[in-house]
Formats: C-alpha cells, sequence, structure tokens
C-alpha cells in the first residue's frame, strides 16, 4: 500500500519492547484496516490521533510483541 501523505510504501516498523507498528494518516485507516482484517492480522488502533504543521492527522496501528512484521509488511506490499 501506498502512503497517502508520502507517496511512499507503507512501511511496517518494529520495536523490540512493543512489537511492530505501523503509522498511518487517519483518512488511510479504514483501507488498511479492511486489508489486516482480511488477512486475520490481529491488530489494535491507538485512541490518540497527532496533527503537526498542518499536516493530515497520523495514528498508530500495534500489532504487538507477538505479530509478524515480515507478513504484514508483505501484505501492505501485495495491496500495491
Amino acid at each position: 500500500m501506498i502512503d497517502e501523505m508520502t507517496r511512499n510504501p507503507l512501511r511496517v516498523s518494529t520495536d523490540e519492547v512493543a512489537g511492530p507498528y505501523l503509522m498511518v494518516t487517519v483518512e488511510q485507516l479504514e483501507s488498511v484496516r479492511k486489508r489486516l482484517d482480511d488477512h486475520e492480522v490481529r491488530y489494535w488502533v491507538d485512541g490518540d490521533a497527532i496533527s503537526l504543521d498542518g499536516e493530515p492527522a497520523t495514528t498508530v496501528v500495534n500489532f504487538g510483541v507477538a505479530g509478524d512484521a515480515e507478513r504484514i509488511q508483505a501484505i501492505l506490499d501485495e495491496a500495491g
């Protein structure tokens, strides 16, 4: 999937303590959620969204320590 704000591919980031996560704009969140749900990926979305310097609001999709960053990235990449 392409990040609607940067026009670059969405990238799953990793954190040694919290596990993989994805930062996504609120506007794109629904399409990301649908893609993850279609592939039965477990996740939760932060309750807060942040907008800096007039940019679109961004939130974090968390996959937890059991999340498979490579699998999630492949699912997002398949969407184009």
